[in-house]
């Protein structure tokens, strides 16, 4: 298969693109770059609604991972700009422009996340589960939405809702390490809020799935089996680095800090499952906590 693979340098991209490379596919990367291009890259500007439409034709199937990082500072009326126009603007110009080609892909592989469902608390939630009231929720409500035009051109789409990515390397892991590593780790607010959760290894497993299986298609939560609430991250953590945790962040203080970003980051609650991948056969290698993190920290 021909792939063409979009966000092939974020974290979770960079995995994505070095699996499907190892399983034999083809892959081709949509990027930014106007200079020093590699082949094979094909160009984009999302922001300038730009795209290489005869460089896209030919594929067999893509995977859209590209978009803004939520993780970094506060949320500033700028910054929510560019996140949203990052997600959705930049999909829906791919989509259109993948529906008007000779050949279009058969499949779609978009990126979405778990943000789609907002801050629910303890309620179990799947993918028939509606959408909650936060930015990230209208986000990513948008952002699936963007995808209309390849759907309504033939193409099996599947709206992967991306859950918290256990990797060293990026993302929330990467910044609690250091304090954690130093004993000074701990709750965040009172601990109850429930975090879904996936590896990087399971992820790509979860990518590669979707693509194979015709039956996926729309929204799929793409996060382990067994999420866990905040107070249970933290100790199964300090347990894994032999580490205390006696510090509690609380809630006002990551408000303070953060802003809009802490409270629908931090604090946030979104216990979810992966109803549909279980279903179509998908069999994770890390659906507990402790064995995930050992995994991914090499602490065995």
């Amino acid at each position: 298969m021909r792939m063409l693979v979009t966000g092939s340098t974020g974290l979770v991209g960079t995995v994505v693109v070095e699996r499907l490379l190892e399983e034999g596919f083809e892959v081709s990367r949509l990027v930014r770059r106007q200079w020093g291009m590699d082949e094979p890259e094909v160009l984009w500007e999302p922001e300038k609604g730009s795209i290489d439409r005869k460089g896209i034709e030919g594929f067999d199937a893509v995977v859209h991972l590209a978009g803004e990082s939520i993780g970094e500072g506060r949320w500033t009326d700028t910054r929510k700009q560019r996140i949203y126009d990052s997600r959705v603007a930049g999909t829906k110009l791919l989509c259109e422009a993948l529906a008007g080609l000779k050949r279009p892909p058969r499949t779609l592989i978009a990126a979405s996340a778990i943000g789609y469902y907002g801050n629910r608390g303890g309620e179990l939630l799947d993918e028939a589960s509606p959408a909650g009231d936060t930015f990230l929720a209208q986000v990513c409500r948008d952002w699936e939405a963007s995808t209309a035009a390849a759907a309504k051109a033939g193409i099996r789409v599947v709206n992967a809702r991306i859950g918290v990515v256990l990797s060293p390397k990026g993302g929330a892991l990467a910044k609690m390490l250091p304090p954690f590593r130093k004993g000074l780790g701990g709750v965040v607010g009172d601990g109850t809020a429930y975090i879904s959760w996936i590896t990087p290894d399971d992820l790509v497993g979860a990518v590669l799935h979707c693509l194979l299986r015709e039956e996926l298609r729309g929204p799929v939560n793409a996060l382990g089996p067994h999420p866990v609430t905040n107070r249970e991250f933290t100790k199964t953590l300090g347990r894994v680095l032999s580490r205390p945790t006696p510090f509690p962040v609380p809630a006002f203080a990551v408000r303070l800090a953060f802003g809009q970003m802490g409270d629908e980051l931090l604090l946030s609650s979104t216990r979810a499952v992966p109803k549909k991948l279980e279903a179509s056969g998908f069999v994770f290698k890390h659906a507990e906590l402790e064995m995930a993190l050992r995994h991914v920290l090499r602490k065995q």
